[in-house]
């Protein structure tokens, strides 16, 4: 991108006490704990048109639609920022910037790609004509701050008696899978969770792309890396599975599952490792048999493998949805059972 390219909104940027006002309203609707403090993201000039967005604590993704326009969440839904202006070629060239910071290449031959900046923001763009409506640009951005359980608690994400149920199984080294749709509030969950787990104990948490902020100060990461355009240099989470278990970790977890990589989470927490977890995507408590079954089909698993494996491996299922309030909230809590050869589950309503 030449240096002198810029993408300008044509619209002036919010003033400090605009923007914590604005974070003190969207942190209260959305159910999290704002932090008064800016968000950080990578020192790079292409970055100066969206600064305002992406190192506001309360903005959690950051959507640009061609030259349809700019579109923010903070967290009661998408919507659209007046006056942003940016014609098509623009918005390209600006992905391929974003694209370029994390180390990638986004072109013709590659128009669908997927990376992570330093200080944990994912960008991900795809470029015309799989995309429609011109590039998308999609960012998530890390929460500000490491919230603890009672913080979330605090917002309104449970009441005193679920959250003793919580801390209950970290102390009861339960394996626990924490579900619920994107932008539920799943890795916020999880890594307070994960805060409770005491201090003399090691975490080691995998990950497809490194989210998981935990207030503990044992922590070790490990982050998938794709490969490169010549398809070497790849370390997928299988390997990344068999790497920690030799890492001898009290507490060993597998992030999001998408695919089937839902095997390794099951394999991880099957080697007698007690007190880990992981996070899959399940629209509803009720869904998420099925949707492990689906997983499971992935990775080469039949529905009877599935089951065997789940209710060896999981202690708890604890599932989180957003509701239209933009109130996140636990409103399950089950445990997988398989009396018939199918996985099932058996819930307890907080």
């Amino acid at each position: 991108m030449p240096e002198s390219f810029v993408v300008r909104p044509r619209m002036s940027a919010p003033t400090p006490a605009h923007e914590e006002g604005a974070a003190a309203r969207a942190g209260r609707s959305a159910g999290v704990v704002t932090v008064d403090e800016r968000r950080r993201v990578p020192d790079h000039p292409v970055l100066e048109p969206l600064l305002p967005y992406l190192t506001d604590p309360a903005v959690t993704d950051v959507f640009i639609n061609g030259s349809h326009g700019l579109f923010v969440d903070r967290g009661a839904g998408a919507e659209r920022v007046a006056g942003w202006r940016a014609a098509d070629a623009e918005v390209r060239a600006l992905a391929v910037s974003l694209i370029g910071i994390g180390g990638r290449h986004l072109d013709d031959a590659s128009p669908c790609v997927d990376v992570r900046w330093e200080h944990g923001a994912r960008v991900h763009a795809v470029l015309p004509p799989v995309s429609c409506v011109g590039t998308a640009i999609s960012i998530r951005l890390p929460a500000t701050g490491t919230p603890r359980l009672d913080d979330l608690g605090r917002a309104g994400m449970f009441d005193a008696t679920v959250g003793a149920r919580l801390e209950g199984l970290v102390a009861g080294r339960a394996n626990i899978l924490v579900t619920g749709a994107t932008g539920a509030g799943k890795t916020t969950l999880l890594a307070c969770l994960l805060g409770l787990v005491p201090h003399r104990e090691r975490i080691v948490t995998i990950e497809d792309v490194a989210e998981l902020r935990i207030a503990h100060p044992h922590h070790v990461r490990l982050e998938a890396r794709q490969a490169n355009l010549e398809g070497a240099g790849g370390v997928p989470l299988s390997r990344l599975v068999r790497e920690a278990l030799r890492m001898r970790p009290d507490r060993l977890v597998v992030g999001e599952c998408r695919g089937e990589e839902v095997r390794e989470l099951l394999t991880a927490l099957n080697t007698g490792h007690d007190g880990g977890a992981g996070t899959v995507h399940a629209g509803a408590l009720h869904d998420v048999p099925a949707r492990l079954e689906a997983l499971g089909s992935l990775a080469g698993m039949d529905d009877h493998a599935v089951a065997r494996q789940v209710v060896s491996a999981i202690g708890a299922i604890v599932h989180v949805e957003r509701g239209a309030d933009g109130i996140r909230r636990v409103t399950g809590i089950a445990r997988p059972v398989a009396p018939g050869g199918r996985l099932e589950i058996v819930v307890a309503d907080p």
